[in-house]
């Protein structure tokens, strides 16, 4: 579960290195986040070269999440890492053209299909 003010990893090949969770879409009373959920980051670490820059914002959708979740199935997934893949301004699309690291099969399920199909490995 992540929060406001949480620090994650960049999943995507637009420049960011890391970025800092800074609001929650889907109402205020909303305080945690898992896989699957759209939140609003700030870039805290970037590369010179790519195409987002530090300090700016973004929305962003969260693939991986440290913390344990339950599936519909009865079982449980972890990853190792904290990771959100930053998306266009409007859409459900990836603003990157590639995926690092494998991603929740819940993701298409919300409707974020391009990821999935980007993804190296869907879990």
């Amino acid at each position: 579960m992540l929060r406001i003010g949480s620090y994650v990893k960049v999943a995507d090949n637009t420049g960011a290195l890391e970025a800092q969770i800074i609001g929650i879409y889907g109402g205020s009373a909303t305080k945690s986040v898992s896989v699957g959920r759209v939140v609003r980051v700030t870039i805290k670490k970037a590369r010179p070269d790519g195409s987002v820059k530090e300090h700016e914002m973004h929305r962003a959708v969260v693939v991986r999440v440290k913390k344990e979740y339950r599936r519909d199935d009865g079982t449980y997934i972890r990853f190792d890492d904290n990771a959100v893949v930053i998306l266009d301004a409007d859409t459900k699309f990836p603003k990157g053209t590639r995926i690092f690291g494998p991603v929740a099969r819940e993701l298409k399920a919300y409707g974020f299909d391009k990821i999935t199909q980007l993804a190296p490995e869907v879990l």
